[in-house]
Formats: structure tokens, sequence, C-alpha cells
């Protein structure tokens, strides 16, 4: 039997997904399996609150795990930051999501901010930051929510929220332990220090730190290579990497059997065995 008569899938074919969302202060394209995210608002050094950056991640990631069409998610800022995190000028005024009674605030934080947390760590596809400039507060969270992260010599970055009298409301503290221990994440949480980009690359922050002229392209030469791996696979692997953090072995040892039967009858598997032993490149169809 010839391998193409031996080829079925238990997943849908891959179809063509909503349109590409409407963004206020991004942009956003989509090449190659590779959406790349661009907050556009360098007049607030790329700030997460009183901007729409927030509805536009939310909005992207939501659009992103419905769309078969893409692989790999790159965020980046323009301009001279990747975000400040809150705008220090609406703590002051406390307006916007800093404005109203303590219960406001915190229904505020929950409906808006804390979106990007639940939905980043539900991503169905590998999310690499390209950290072109400062990361500070929910600024460096958000750096810290990817899968990845890249950065310009440029880049600095702070959990600075003790320093104005307030705590990682974004849920910083919960990822800033699973990348860095307890110890180190306590250290940076507790005195709000800002480091730069060769410290941050040796505590394991960051992957790799290249010249600023250099990051999109290493970014995006990283994110092509993992974008050309069978589609479905990848989201599966994906899926996988976050559910064993929260699972015990015996319950993930059962999933990942799930899984696995699920990739051996992708036509993507099958084409990448046969590309395997006819030492050639494979093409894969998403199925």
């Amino acid at each position: 039997m010839n391998s193409t008569a031996r080829r079925f899938s238990l997943l849908p074919n891959p179809k063509e997904g909503p349109a590409m969302p409407q963004l206020k202060d991004c942009t956003l394209t989509l090449e190659d399996r590779v959406a790349v995210l661009t907050f556009q608002r360098d007049d607030v050094r790329n700030a997460l609150t009183g901007t729409a950056l927030t509805e536009d991640i939310i909005t992207t990631v939501n659009w992103i795990n419905a769309e078969d069409r893409v692989s790999v998610l790159v965020m980046t800022g323009a301009g001279s930051a990747f975000s400040s995190g809150g705008n220090v000028k609406e703590m002051q005024a406390q307006n916007g999501i800093f404005g109203g009674s303590p219960v406001e605030v915190q229904d505020k934080y929950r409906r808006g901010i804390q979106q990007i947390p639940l939905l980043l760590h539900k991503a169905e596809i590998p999310v690499i930051a390209a950290i072109n400039g400062p990361a500070i507060g929910a600024g460096f969270d958000l750096a810290n929510m990817c899968d990845i992260r890249i950065a310009s010599t440029r880049a600095k970055v702070g959990e600075t929220f003790i320093n104005l009298g307030i705590t990682p409301g974004d849920g910083g503290a919960w990822f800033m332990q699973r990348l860095l221990g307890y110890q180190r994440a306590a250290e940076l949480i507790f005195t709000g220090r800002v480091i730069d980009a060769a410290e941050a690359l040796k505590l394991g922050i960051f992957l790799e730190v290249v010249d600023p002229e250099e990051l999109l392209p290493r970014t995006m030469e990283l994110a092509r290579e993992i974008a050309s791996k069978p589609p479905v696979t990848l989201r599966l692997t994906k899926r996988m990497m976050k559910l064993a953090q929260r699972s015990d072995l015996p319950d993930f040892l059962d999933l990942c059997a799930c899984f696995q039967s699920f990739a051996h009858h992708t036509e993507d598997h099958l084409e990448a065995v046969d590309a395997f032993l006819e030492k050639r490149k494979p093409t894969y169809k998403g199925r």
C-alpha cells in the first residue's frame, strides 16, 4: 500500500478562518504562517493602560486561536520601548483603569489587563517577544508571558511595581516564579530594580541578545523555523507544554498518549516520515 493511500486524518481540513482583525493601536501582519503584532504607541512608550494596546492584544490572540493559517505570533514594540507597562500619569490622576472605588478598580483589572495573561496562557501557538527596548512593570510581565524572549542590547527590564507602591496586578509574580524560580523572582520583585539586557540574558530571562538592527531578522528567523513544522502537531505540542505545568505525571502521560495518537493519524506525520526516508524537504498541509 503506498503512502498516499494510507493518509487520512481525524482532524478537520484547514480552512480560512476569520478575517484579520481591525486593531486601533497595533499593526498586524501575516506571512509564512508568522503573525507579527507591533505596538504603535511610542508617544507613551507603548503603555498598556490609557491606550488600546490591551484590547488589541486580546483581540489578536483570540483571532489566532481560531485561525489555522498562523503557527507563530511575534510581539514587538515600535519606537524606543517594548512597553512601559502602566501609564504613571493616569495613576497620579487616578483615572482610566486606576479610577474609582476599590471594587471598581479590581473589576477593571479583571475584565481588562488580566485578560492578557489568561489568553496568552492558553494561546495555542508559540509566542515570541522581540524586546526592542525597555519592558517595565506590566510590560516586563507581558514579555514573561511569552514562550521565548529575544532582546536588543537596548532592552532593560524591571518588575517595578513596588517602587510605585503597588503590586504586580497582572499576574507577574506567578509568571516570574515559573521562569526564574522563587528566590530570584523574589529579589527582583521585592527590590523593583531594573536590569540591563546582559544581566537578563545571564539570568535566563532572555534566550538571546542581539544588536538592535538584528532583532527582528533574528526573531523572524526563529519564528519561521518553528512555523515550518507541521501546524497541527505544533499546536498540540504547545498545549502539551502548558498542560505539563499543571498536571501530575500519570495524568499528563495519559494526555500525551491521546495527543500522540492524534498526531500519528495526521497526513503531515506521514508526509514527515516519507520526506525523512526520501531525504527531501517535507510539504505540510496542516491536516
